[in-house]
């Protein structure tokens, strides 16, 4: 299964996998965002594959994914990002992050979206997204909320 939208002035969009990155964006300071976990368990009842892809700066990325039950690799930068997400077989990716190693993400996922919480977003990951917001959740949502996905993304 996949999430599915049709969007005015682009066209259909497919979801089948979500990747995301830990630090900064499914967590901050290394402890998830409370409601994360509600709204990824609902993606995943719609079929969405969800993957964590971490460099791991705090240490706790594959324990908090086996905790979740979300699917981990773990890349050193952006370029490892971007083949892990390839490796993945999908052409229908999106993909959540807010840091510079994220990019590799960004360029290869269907959807990009920035998450500006408490850890911040680098500057260079701007011009690589297609949506920034103030939070994980919000992220999430956005992808849960067809009427938002295609408010935000129709031309």
């Amino acid at each position: 299964m996949s999430l599915i939208y049709k969007v005015s002035g682009v066209g259909t969009i497919e979801i089948d996998t979500l990747v995301v990155d830990s630090n900064g964006t499914l967590t901050v300071k290394g402890e998830i965002v409370p409601g994360v976990m509600e709204r990824i368990h609902q993606l995943q009842s719609l079929g969405v594959n969800v993957v964590m892809i971490s460099s791991d700066q705090r240490g706790n990325a594959r324990e908090l994914a086996d905790s979740t039950g979300i699917t981990y690799y773990e890349a050193r930068n952006s370029r490892e990002k971007e083949d892990i997400l390839l490796s993945l077989g999908s052409r229908n990716v999106a993909a959540i992050g807010n840091a510079r190693i994220d990019i590799g993400l960004f360029v290869q996922a269907v959807v990009s979206v920035a998450t500006l919480q408490a850890e911040g977003i680098h500057k260079d990951i701007v011009d690589h997204v297609d949506v920034i917001v103030p939070s994980i959740n919000n992220a999430l949502d956005f992808f849960l909320d067809e009427d938002t996905f295609i408010a935000t993304m129709k031309r």
